[in-house]
């Protein structure tokens, strides 16, 4: 009967794979809506002032970093609980394929969230005329507890490997 059991937990790895599948769905998601913007700005680039332009650029930029943190979540996350990825020999792949584990991503996500903050309180500072104090107060404390949240779990997990 434990042997079963064991069987059958250590099967249910396979229910995380359509997650995967969806973040990967999610992707397309972020790339349509990168082109709309991107189609959106092109006609009118002449029209928009400086500032409108790199409010639209930083919004790319924060879909590209959320896209590339979905690839790593999916990946990493994939071959730590379900399976390794086997590529053909010659196959192109992926430098950190296989070499981050559930700390280092834990590490990379949080870099990613402030990074992600960090562009989005940029826009939100380009465009602070139109945006009440108290709410520009929350964002900065808001990107503040993503900073500080990020370098607590750095610091932990740096300890934790001393140890």
């Amino acid at each position: 009967m434990e042997a079963w059991v064991e069987r059958v937990m250590y099967a249910s790895r396979w229910l995380l794979a359509p997650i995967y599948i969806g973040l990967s769905l999610a992707l397309v998601a972020l790339g349509i809506k990168f082109f709309q913007e991107l189609f959106h700005l092109l006609p009118h680039v002449l029209e928009i002032s400086e500032a409108d332009i790199v409010l639209v650029v930083l919004s790319l930029i924060d879909i590209a970093l959320v896209s590339g943190l979905i690839i790593m979540v999916m990946f990493t996350s994939y071959e730590n609980f379900v399976s390794q990825i086997d590529l053909k020999e010659g196959t192109e792949k992926l430098a950190w394929l296989g070499t981050l584990d559930t700390s280092s991503l834990k590490s990379k996500v949080a870099a990613s969230i402030v990074a992600i903050s960090s562009i989005h309180l940029l826009k939100v500072f380009m465009n602070a005329k139109n945006i009440d104090n108290d709410k520009l107060m929350w964002y900065v404390l808001i990107h503040l507890t993503f900073v500080v949240s990020a370098y607590a779990m750095g610091s932990l997990d740096k300890a934790s490997r001393k140890h």
